[in-house]
């Protein structure tokens, strides 16, 4: 039985079926099954494709953990925090175009072991793959590549630099 539907705003509802819908889209653009990426977020497949669906009575917590275990993350900026430009460019735009294999890196490999080896992340789903996963990683393995690209990322995205 599922719990009943907590009240929303029409223009909530659309907007959490959009955002179902953009996960969806990643899951798929990644080629990673929903068995596999409900395990990495630690729920059932069934929660996986309610959130996918954008269904309001899914947890917070859940729809964090499905972005997690597909690299994504959200951000919360209210429309006046955003300049004119931010709103006018796509994101695709206002973030650099070069992106980060992760067969290339090993600590991020282990990190990112639900994804396939031939992906590749923005700097943004980069950093944050490390970030989020710090602790499972092992900082005296780093190569000097993959030093090098904490350095530029943390540069870059104008974030504290993990402890290395």
């Amino acid at each position: 039985m599922r719990p009943a539907e907590p009240p929303t705003l029409q223009a909530a509802g659309r907007r959490l079926e959009a955002f179902g819908r953009r996960i969806h889209a990643r899951r798929k653009a990644l080629k990673i099954s929903a068995v596999t990426t409900a395990e990495a977020a630690g729920m059932s497949r069934m929660t996986l494709h309610r959130i996918e669906r954008g269904e309001p009575s899914v947890t917070m917590g859940a729809y964090m953990n499905a972005l997690a275990a597909l690299g994504l993350d959200v951000e919360l900026v209210a429309p006046d925090d955003r300049s004119a430009s931010e709103v006018a460019a796509p994101a695709s735009a206002r973030t650099p175009a070069q992106t980060v294999r992760v067969a290339d890196f090993a600590q991020l490999r282990r990190l990112a072991w639900q994804l396939p080896s031939t992906a590749e992340l923005t700097p943004e789903e980069a950093w944050g793959t490390y970030e989020r996963n710090w602790r499972h990683a092992d900082p005296s393995a780093l190569q000097d590549n993959e030093r090098q690209l904490l350095a530029e990322l943390a540069r870059t995205l104008g974030r504290k630099p993990l402890d290395v």
